[in-house]
């Protein structure tokens, strides 16, 4: 699984980032998390809020921090 963390490092974003590594460890998943800071590479995705998240290359949240529970079964859905 690839994550991809968009934000250009406000609170939120940097929030976003240490919460899903957390989450990512306690489903004890093989995955990837990379924060894209680049707004550019941002834009390429189309989202009009930030944070986002995006899974395999799939914008699955934008312009909220979800709470740990919420994005466990977020990143559980997009297995």
């Amino acid at each position: 699984m690839e994550i991809k963390v968009l934000g250009t490092g406000c609170a939120k974003c940097k929030s976003l980032e240490k919460v899903t590594r957390k989450a990512v460890e306690e489903l004890n998943l093989e995955a990837t998390v990379e924060k894209v800071e680049d707004i550019q590479k941002i834009m390429e995705y189309a989202v009009m809020r930030t944070p986002a998240l995006v899974i395999n290359e799939k914008v699955v949240m934008s312009g909220q921090l979800p709470k740990i529970s919420e994005l466990k079964e977020v990143l559980s859905n997009n297995l």
